[in-house]
């Protein structure tokens, strides 16, 4: 397989809010080809995204839609950066372990970890021979034990695990990174009437994921507050 392109490319999944629209938006202004996708045309519309970043409209737990990602990133020959930031926090409101069903865990774990591993198996050859980085955006409950939040913290957990074993496995550089408490609309969800407007903003964590894609330390778990 040989690279048809030397703009860096990178794909992060969920770009249309949040932090993953933050980092579009920062990887686009610096020169990067960016390609995202999310479930919602529009929110999509709202997010007023670089005019170069392609958009792919879709569920990432389906297949056909990673397919039509996979083609996009076929279409430029070359994956610097996989990022996956899309997740869900599952059923709401949030509940403890003892109420969860195996249905609440398939929805979490399909969109959490399911699709992140094998969208990551489809895209290796390309990340492969760019010496690429796999990223994932993890969570401090993925150590850390807080009520109702157990089922997305085990998914994020695997994450974190699957993250590193790939880049045990193939040579490549993989971070898992847990971004610290945000304003955005999935926490406001896991805390609904709550104010959250102390949180600092999903833009304030970019420029530290982008220090570490730019330092390029060794693979591991890593906390944004740590990182210059």
């Amino acid at each position: 397989m040989t690279t048809n392109t030397t703009t860096r490319v990178a794909l992060v999944t969920g770009g249309s809010a949040g932090l993953g629209r933050a980092l579009v938006r920062a990887l686009a202004a610096a020169g990067w080809d960016v390609l995202t996708d999310g479930r919602s045309e529009e929110k999509f519309k709202e997010a007023e995204l670089p005019a170069g970043v392609t958009v792919v409209v879709g569920d990432l737990t389906d297949a056909d839609h990673r397919d039509r990602l996979v083609a996009a990133v076929g279409d430029r020959g070359r994956l610097d950066l996989l990022v996956h930031n899309a997740s869900t926090l599952g059923p709401l409101p949030m509940r403890p372990l003892a109420e969860v069903d195996i249905a609440d865990l398939a929805q979490v774990w399909r969109t959490n970890i399911g699709a992140p591993l094998v969208l990551t198996s489809a895209l290796l050859p390309w990340l492969r021979e760019a010496d690429g980085v796999l990223l994932s955006i993890s969570s401090d409950a993925a150590v850390a034990h807080y009520e109702t939040w157990g089922l997305y913290g085990a998914s994020k957990a695997a994450l974190d695990h699957v993250t590193l074993t790939y880049a045990a496995e193939t040579g490549l550089t993989g971070y898992a990174v847990d971004p610290g408490d945000m304003r955005t609309a999935m926490h406001q969800d896991a805390f609904p009437g709550e104010d959250i407007s102390d949180r600092p903003l999903p833009e304030t964590v970019v420029p530290r994921l982008l220090a570490l894609l730019g330092t390029r330390p060794a693979s591991g778990r890593y906390r944004a507050e740590d990182l210059g």
